[in-house]
């Protein structure tokens, strides 16, 4: 007589055999597609303003799924940026993408869970020979209640000697899970 864990481990080598097992094995993560949005911005080092080009050029999608109660959101960015600021850890004191969990209402739309990632600055920083890299941001959760969430999110750079703070650079949400 066959115990059940054995009776699974054959079910699951016979699948496998089939070329079938992702069918059995895949998690509820897996079954939704991601929403996405992809818009492109543009960031100038407001502390130079000599004849060499200074600004990044940034595309970011923005993702948003809903598997089962729970919003998963993630950003990832490129860009390209100047050659001549490529392994300068000194063009940017700080940056961060910051992703959020937003609500869908009529109005504007509450933030209910946000994360910044802070790698995107050593991307920045140390970009190719072109000056081009890209980033993609850790996957956020948000348990959701009823009605429809999107991802949003802003890449913020803290430009050395310029003398203020973050410097937020706005991108198009995506569309609602």
């Amino acid at each position: 007589m066959r115990t059940p864990k054995r009776s699974v481990s054959i079910a699951l080598a016979l699948a496998s055999a089939l070329g079938v097992a992702s069918l059995i094995t895949a998690g509820p993560v897996s079954a939704a597609s991601y929403h996405c949005t992809t818009s492109s911005a543009s960031a100038d080092d407001p502390a130079y303003s000599g004849p060499l080009s200074d600004n990044y050029n940034f595309k970011v999608t923005l993702c948003a799924k809903r598997v089962s109660g729970v919003i998963y959101a993630y950003a990832k960015a490129s860009w390209d940026g100047p050659v001549w600021f490529v392994n300068q850890t000194d063009t940017l004191d700080a940056a961060r993408f910051h992703l959020q969990v937003k609500k869908s209402v009529s109005g504007p739309d509450p933030v209910m869970k946000y994360s910044n990632s802070y790698g995107i600055e050593y991307k920045l920083e140390h970009g190719n020979t072109a000056g081009n890299s890209s980033y993609t941001t850790p996957v956020i959760k948000y348990t959701a209640g009823s009605g429809r969430y999107l991802a949003d999110g802003n890449i913020q750079l803290d430009w050395n000697n310029d003398g203020k703070s973050y410097r937020t650079t706005l991108f198009s949400a995506s569309p609602s899970a």
